[in-house]
Order: structure tokens, then sequence, then C-alpha cells
């Protein structure tokens, strides 16, 4: 099912290289906001973006952008920014002399072009940079350079393939800060591939999971972190009765080295485990809420395994 106000959606896509199948029968919108792909090499991920960007048509299916279907209206494209996992940068040029090319290769004319590149190269961190030749730019500078012209342009939306991809932790952050302010400041809704969970919990609104060239798993990110009714306790007397009582309530136990998960089956897990530790005259020592961690919806085992660590 499609989200009402959907700004992009994939309806049954399939997309086939030879007797690879790289997306297959994909059903997904994105909307505004910042969303993010994430899936491990070959899950499907650029060749989603390359057919929202309509440059591979899918083999079945469709897909649509703002509206539009995107094999049929190609110039939805001038709405649409991208920037490519791979360096593509002509290094002789200038970053200013670059951006404004693009910008005209967009519609923009000469005078609003320059400006646009301008600014953009401010956004970025390069306006002082902006007039040496781009082979002389660091892997950080690079990037930046592709992620500013894919907003040259001020379009609706951006797919940003493997953005922080060969940074250094510094330049990653740099990159994620962008990333955000891109849609923060300026209403551009993102939609960014990555492989690595600790940049779509940091960055995103959305995610969705991709696993061999299927949806695995789509929704708010605070969904999927948020706290689950899953708790850590650890008691200084009487474990056994504690436990006896815990499941007298129906309460689902796991025992660990020091202290005990617990599961409750609706709201009142709290009222539950303080009953039973009242019942068993068992002294609290310490009790911790679980998170979900993005690492372990990636690999499927979200909420099945006991933490005796806590949060």
């Amino acid at each position: 099912m499609h989200e009402a106000g959907a700004l992009m959606t994939l309806s049954k896509v399939t997309k086939r290289y030879a007797t690879v199948v790289a997306l297959d029968e994909v059903d997904l919108s994105f909307n505004e906001g910042i969303t993010g792909l994430l899936g491990e090499n070959g899950a499907g991920k650029s060749t989603m973006i390359k057919i929202l960007l309509g440059l591979f048509p899918p083999t079945s299916g469709s897909a649509r952008v703002l509206g539009e279907d995107v094999t049929r209206n190609p110039l939805i494209r001038s709405r649409l920014g991208y920037m490519p996992e791979h360096d593509c940068l002509p290094v002789e040029a200038p970053a200013a002399e670059f951006l404004c090319h693009m910008a005209e290769v967009n519609g923009l004319p000469t005078t609003r072009a320059r400006m646009r590149a301008a600014d953009t190269l401010r956004h970025v961190g390069l306006f002082e940079a902006r007039h040496r030749p781009m082979g002389t730019y660091s892997t950080g500078m690079k990037q930046r350079v592709k992620l500013a012209q894919a907003l040259v342009h001020d379009p609706d939306i951006v797919l940003l393939d493997e953005p922080a991809a060969g940074l250094d932790p510094a330049g990653r952050d740099e990159m994620l800060d962008l990333v955000s302010r891109t849609y923060r400041e300026f209403g551009i809704t993102v939609v960014f591939s990555s492989h690595l969970m600790s940049d779509v919990e940091r960055t995103c609104d959305r995610i969705t999971i991709l696993e061999g060239g299927r949806v695995a798993r789509s929704g708010k990110v605070a969904e999927y972190t948020a706290e689950t009714r899953t708790f850590f306790i650890e008691v200084d007397g009487n474990r056994e009765r504690f436990l006896s009582a815990l499941k007298a309530r129906g309460v689902s136990v796991a025992v660990g080295q020091g202290g005990v998960a617990v599961r409750g089956v609706d709201e009142d897990l709290c009222d539950l485990v303080r009953d039973a530790l009242v019942e068993a005259e068992a002294p609290l020592r310490r009790m911790a809420p679980r998170r979900r961690d993005l690492t372990e919806l990636f690999t499927g085992a979200a909420g099945d395994r006991a933490d005796e660590g806590g949060a």
C-alpha cells in the first residue's frame, strides 16, 4: 500500500539484468523528509535510485515521481537532484565553473546559475576553494561538490547514493550534517542510500531496508529504535522466587548472568514487575529499559534476544 501524499512511488517494480533480479516486486512510497535506504552491497539500492531518476526502465511495474511516470515524462528529472556514489568530477575544472554549468544544464539562465553556484558552494563549505581545480580537492571536498551539484538547481527531491562513502569520521559527520540541513533548512526531501546503520539512525526520519531486491522493512526510524517493553532487572536476593512470581503473572522471562530480561504482553509491565518484587521480597538493584538497535533490524533479530546489559 502507498501512503497518502507520497512524492515518489514504486508499484510492483521488478528489474532484471539477464538472470540477475536486482529488484523483485517492490511496492514502496517516499514522503517528505529524509528517508534512508539501508542494505548490503547488491541489495538493490542503486538500482532503485536510478529507476526513480528515469535512468533505468523497470522490467515490469511502474515508478512515479511527483505524480508523473518517469519513463513517460523524462522532464520530471529536472525537479530531482542526484549525487552518484563514484567519483565523476572533471578534475581540471574549478568547482564554481562546474556548478554553474550544471545549473545551466538544468535550465537556469547564466546569471542565475552563477548566483546559485556561489550560494550552493557556500552551503557545502567550499566557497573559499571555488576557483581551484577539483583535481586538487580532498575526498571530502569532492563529496561535497557532488552534493552541491545535486542541489544547485534547487530541486524538490535529492537522491544521494552513499554520500559519506570514503570519508573519515570527521568528514562523515560533516556530510551527514549537510544532508540533514538540506531538508531542515531548505525543505528539499532527501533519499539516501547507505550500508551503515549509524548513518541512517542519526540522519533519517524514515528507513527502508532492502534485502535481496525486496523490501524487508519500512517505517519511521523512531518506531524501530524506540524503547521496547523489555527491561533488564537485577535483584539483591530471592531471585528464584522473583522469577516464579513473574511467570505466574504471565511475564516473558529470559535469565542471564547477573540478571533477568523481561517482556510484558500489555502496558502494565512495570506494575507486574513491582508486584512480583513485593511478593518475592526481592530487593531491586537495577531496572533498565532496552532499546532496539537498527543493527538488529538489519540482521532480522530485533527483539528476539535478551540484552543482559540494559540500555
